[in-house]
């Protein structure tokens, strides 16, 4: 057996083809570098105490000004996006109130229209008109107008106001269109 061991332990040994074969080297290896020494566990658990109590203090980081104006302009713009949302949610319920009122007046204006038709029927005004006293002229009554002539309109030139006119109109005019825009 013992020279089963000096043949296991021996650095030069011959190995079947390749050393992927022999899976017990690395294990044999770290045994003969290590052969005599006392086992570490002591130390190991010495060193591992040690590593816990030592307190790891990370480095202070600087934060980039471009990255906090970047997170800043992000979270404005989901702001604006989420503002827009809500504009048009609101925009679509008055689209439905005013289409809900469109439909109410067209209902509406279809009854006033054949009540206006009602009204205005021949047979029902002249009714009105006998009511009235009215009655159909007789020919003694109506005139002719000869229109057979042509116009006889005449247009006269006025007087180009003066440069203090043309200032004063334009000054009325601006100040019209200002007081207009904030009415």
């Amino acid at each position: 057996m013992a020279a089963a061991r000096d043949t296991r332990y021996r650095r030069k040994q011959a190995v079947n083809g390749s050393l992927a074969y022999d899976l017990d080297y690395a294990v044999r290896e770290r045994e003969l570098r290590h052969a005599g020494e006392a086992p570490r566990v002591r130390e190991k658990a010495k060193a591992k105490v040690r590593e816990t109590t030592r307190v790891l203090v990370r480095a202070r980081q600087v934060v980039s000004p471009l990255a906090v104006l970047s997170v800043t302009a992000i979270m404005g713009l989901a702001l604006v996006v989420l503002m827009s949302y809500v504009q048009l949610t609101l925009l679509s319920a008055e689209t439905v109130k005013l289409q809900t009122q469109l439909e109410e007046l067209e209902t509406e204006n279809v009854s006033l229209t054949s009540q206006y038709q009602r009204m205005f029927d021949m047979a029902s005004v002249k009714e009105a008109a006998e009511a009235a006293g009215m009655s159909k002229p007789s020919s003694t009554q109506m005139s002719h107008l000869d229109l057979s002539a042509g116009d006889s309109a005449v247009a006269y030139r006025q007087r180009e106001p003066g440069l203090f006119r043309r200032i004063l109109s334009s000054l009325h005019g601006g100040v019209c269109a200002v007081v207009e825009y904030f009415d």
